[in-house]
């Protein structure tokens, strides 16, 4: 009986999978398109970044990891930027826009600082509550990668290797 019941559930499993596989697993998910404000008061629409591979960086000035991580985000920018990649800084709503200036003043990000003063871009990014998480998109503005936390760098830039070298 015990091996019946594990086959059952090794052939649910497979079908699992498999119907995952054929709905869209291997399908490139397109990133929302949201409207944000630039902390110099203009908006920015993410379909401007089309064209780009670029990082969407959720984060907040009261997250230690964010602020932590922050240093090596604008490493991997500096890096890249040359050959058609972005950053945008994505500040959460209850983050205070003060603070934000202040931290990308501070810091002198060079990267796009951006507030989702109304939370509609963290919703449209599938509820992002935790902070970091990031979201890397290819140039034909679909999701490539998704990172909760700080991500493996090595990987990170790998991908952004890849992503950069296929055409727009």
């Amino acid at each position: 009986m015990k091996i019946r019941l594990k086959q059952i559930l090794v052939v649910a499993l497979v079908g699992l999978l498999a119907a995952g596989a054929w709905f869209g697993f291997g399908k490139a998910r397109p990133a929302p398109e949201v409207t944000v404000t630039r902390i110099d008061g203009q908006p920015l629409n993410s379909t401007s970044l089309r064209g780009k591979v670029v990082l969407i960086n959720f984060w907040a000035t009261t997250c230690t990891t964010c602020v932590k991580e922050m240093p090596r985000l604008v490493e991997t920018w500096k890096q890249y930027t040359p050959r058609g990649y972005e950053m945008l800084a994505l500040a959460m709503s209850y983050d205070n826009p003060d603070w934000v200036r202040d931290f990308a003043r501070r810091t002198e990000l060079p990267v796009i600082v951006a507030l989702d003063s109304t939370g509609e871009a963290a919703t449209a990014y599938g509820d992002v509550r935790l902070t970091p998480t990031s979201f890397l998109i290819d140039r034909k503005g679909n999701i490539a990668a998704q990172y909760l936390g700080e991500p493996d760098w090595d990987e990170l830039h790998q991908r952004i290797e890849r992503l950069l070298a296929e055409p727009a």
